[in-house]
């Protein structure tokens, strides 16, 4: 790859980084948001939420917006939007300690959130070769990855010095990406005489009326891992801190391993997905196993013990399922309409992310087994639904048709970094 074409990925890898980090970083610090802030841990949990649900709703808006104005337009705007909401938490946290103030920036982090990643990964479409397009979105899903791993035990790291300064750093990390986009990215002018809402609507509704059945599978599987993985966190970044006393840089370390068995699985089964395209529904369903059994593991035997070992299988099923999900869901439809599907996609992750914390701390103040229960309940069901409605070879006829063609392979990055 040239030299000028690395600074550009560099540039757009910033953006997956960064998106990533919006909830990932701040699950370590939420017990410290709770004491400082005097809230329960529902209403701590909402900073999670009203960051994803924003998101959730406002990405397929993005993508269309990003079709019809172009790239550039929408995700500078979107990141210092997401800068400028992490400004106002932490000034609500530091200045005014008010909670609610926070939770705005948050909704406005959120809207910011959702005009970046997806759209990052579009514009790599747009000004990579052929030839060096593969490797340029393998930048982005390796910053992406490396973005899961490291922002619990960024956050934690933050915390030391005080819970809110990590508002700040979204500020700090968001500005010089969009600086760098602005410099360096020359994107081509978008499409004259691009659609209407109401085509653009029409079109995904011929999509679902074809494929809907399959495709709702994996948009069922792809945001309950999801919702599940988050809820999880959530939880046990609670009890390393109450019940095992841990904070700081070790707490930030033990959230990171069921994070990082979710990225390493989920990056080296895209890769092997790639070669062996006709397994990738045994990949989502042996995945949801994997969730499901866990989690019905520990409603049996509720100990912390088995809830450490369990959370690591946990991490390597959601793994399984996301590479797998992602390829079905990106190629079921020819590259012209796959925006929209896949804005789709990313918003339904988002509103999973956003779910897990709430569900996951409402069925807690049930009991313990009721939480892990009911976690098991929801992935058996996605395992159903996906058994039932997924059909790998629908969903891909449009890659072997591309592949016949010499088309280039569809990106196994997750319309969603999340």
């Amino acid at each position: 790859m040239k030299k000028e074409s690395l600074w550009k990925l560099i540039a757009l890898s910033s953006v997956p980084f960064i998106m990533v980090l919006g909830n990932s970083m701040l699950i370590p610090v939420l017990p410290d948001m709770q004491k400082a802030m005097e809230i329960t841990k529902l209403q701590a949990g909402l900073s999670i939420t009203l960051f994803s649900l924003p998101a959730g709703i406002a990405i397929p808006v993005m993508g269309f917006l990003a079709d019809k104005y172009g790239r550039k337009p929408i995700i500078l705007p979107a990141l210092l939007l997401y800068a400028t909401g992490g400004v106002l938490s932490g000034l609500a946290a530091w200045w005014w300690q008010s909670y609610p103030i926070l939770l705005a920036g948050r909704i406005i982090q959120g809207l910011g959130a959702s005009g970046t990643g997806p759209i990052a990964m579009a514009l790599v479409s747009d000004i990579f070769t052929s030839q060096e397009r593969p490797k340029a979105l393998g930048g982005l899903e390796a910053a992406n990855g490396l973005g899961k791993v490291i922002s619990p035990i960024l956050g934690a790291a933050i915390a030391l010095l005080i819970w809110y300064a990590l508002f700040f750093v979204y500020a700090f990390l968001a500005v010089p990406a969009a600086v760098l986009i602005w410099l360096l990215i020359k994107e081509p002018p978008p499409e004259k005489g691009n659609q209407s809402v109401r085509a653009y609507l029409g079109k995904i509704k011929e999509i679902f009326q074809r494929k809907g059945k399959s495709l709702a599978g994996c948009y069922a599987a792809g945001s309950a891992v999801l919702l599940i993985l988050f809820g999880l966190l959530s939880y046990l970044s609670d009890v390393l801190e109450k019940s095992y006393g841990l904070d700081g840089i070790v707490k930030g370390l033990a959230l990171a391993v069921p994070v990082l068995a979710m990225s390493s699985t989920s990056f080296f089964g895209g890769r092997y997905l790639e070669r062996q395209l006709g397994k990738i529904k045994y990949f989502i369903v042996l995945g949801l196993i994997l969730v499901a059994g866990p989690l019905g593991a520990f409603a049996l035997f509720p100990g912390d013990m088995v809830f450490f070992a369990g959370i690591l299988l946990l991490g390597l099923g959601t793994g399984l399922v996301l590479p797998g999900v992602n390829t079905l869901v990106t190629s079921s439809v020819p590259l012209e309409e796959r925006g929209g599907i896949t804005a789709l996609y990313g918003g339904v992750r988002f509103l999973g992310v956003a779910a897990g914390p709430p569900v996951f701390d409402f069925l807690l103040s049930l009991s313990k087994r009721t939480m892990f229960a009911g976690g098991a309940l929801l992935a058996a069901l996605a395992l159903g639904l996906a058994l039932w409605l997924v059909n790998e070879q629908q969903l891909l006829q449009n890659l072997q048709q591309g592949k016949s063609s010499g088309a280039g392979k569809p990106s196994r990055l997750s319309p969603e970094p999340t």
